[in-house]
């Protein structure tokens, strides 16, 4: 079988400065629009109507999506639902309040108004099956959840890495999943994508697919400290993260295939979370190597921990070359063994 990436011997911590400067200029603008123009949320955050049509024959939902921008209808969420005739619409007209009858009413009339001048009058050649209106306070109450999610998230997996690890590997790995969460708000408000409920999943995906691959990362680095005390962590973290890197690549690169396929073929409903999925796939990989990775160094240089032993004594950051231990009982040269001694 071919492996990819089978002998990688690439200095990766070297270059987390130029990757901090990568990450602050993706995440500070990103945060500056955050908090001048805020998210773009949906109506299960915002509030709206929520209309389910019903055609003779399937017109697609870029034509319903035309009639509602034509009669200025904008943002509506468009999508099939069931049959291939059935169609459900959320949309709002101007700001909603809390889901009042008199707001359903009129923006019910508006999108059947629009439905008639593009498809022809009803119930000839569409038919209203069902309006709904939806609350924003459902949708304040999602949000509060999702945050709780997120935190909680944190919170149990800096536990589950402080008791199979040690506390230092668990801080690494949070401040790495929080950085990749600010990245992806960055990249949400730099598109303007609608923040709905599917977004949020997308979000939630991210988080748990960052912090399987630093795990992943860490649990090699937690097996060649033990193995290789005489080195430096320096070394172990640029060793551990080449001898997982062919699995991340494969594993990486099929999911991301799949996400690109999403973004290409996906309806407008599903594009966002293909997006955002195809992004997270990228910035949490690139933060298990460049983020978690250097963190881990930082923080054992300034509180060294138990189990790295001879790896607490670091060299001074960033004038360590990559030099990996030979392997057990190789014919490693005693130069290359004392220039990795600590």
């Amino acid at each position: 079988m071919i492996r990819l990436f089978a002998n990688a011997h690439y200095d990766f911590i070297k270059w987390r400065r130029w990757a901090y400067g990568l990450t602050a200029a993706i995440i500070i603008p990103g945060f500056a629009l955050f908090l001048v123009r805020g998210l773009n949320y949906s109506i299960e955050f915002t509030g709206g109507t929520l209309i389910q049509v019903q055609t003779p024959e399937p017109v697609g939902t870029d034509r319903i999506r035309g009639a509602l921008d034509a009669a200025g209808i904008r943002d509506a969420e468009i999508q099939q639902f069931g049959a291939p005739n059935e169609y459900v619409i959320r949309a709002r007209i101007g700001r909603a309040d809390e889901a009042t009858s008199g707001s359903t009413e009129t923006t019910a009339a508006a999108v059947d108004s629009a439905l008639a001048r593009s498809l022809g009058p009803a119930p000839e050649h569409y038919k209203v099956l069902r309006t709904e209106a939806v609350g924003p306070k459902v949708g304040r109450e999602l949000q509060g959840k999702a945050f709780l999610a997120i935190f909680f998230s944190f919170i149990v997996t800096l536990v589950y890495l402080a008791v199979r690890f040690e506390w230092r590997f668990g801080l690494a790995a949070v401040l790495a999943t929080f950085h990749d969460i600010l990245t992806t708000i960055a990249f949400i408000r730099y598109l303007d994508l609608e923040v709905s409920l599917v977004v949020v999943g997308a979000v939630l995906t991210m988080v748990g697919y960052s912090l399987n691959d630093t795990i992943i990362i860490f649990d090699r680095v937690r097996e060649n400290l033990r193995k290789f005390r005489r080195q430096n962590l320096y070394e172990i973290l640029n060793l551990s993260i080449n001898e997982t890197l062919p699995r991340s690549v494969l594993t990486h690169g099929t999911t991301m295939a799949t996400t690109v396929a999403l973004v290409v073929l996906a309806g407008e409903v599903l594009r966002p979370f293909a997006l955002v999925m195809t992004f997270a796939i990228f910035t949490g990989t690139f933060s298990s190597i460049y983020i978690a990775a250097p963190l881990l160094m930082y923080i054992e240089k300034r509180w060294p921990g138990e189990d790295a032993r001879g790896a607490r004594a670091l060299r001074a950051a960033g004038s360590v070359p990559l030099n990996p231990p030979p392997a057990p009982g190789g014919g490693g040269s005693s130069e290359v063994r004392s220039k990795a001694a600590v």
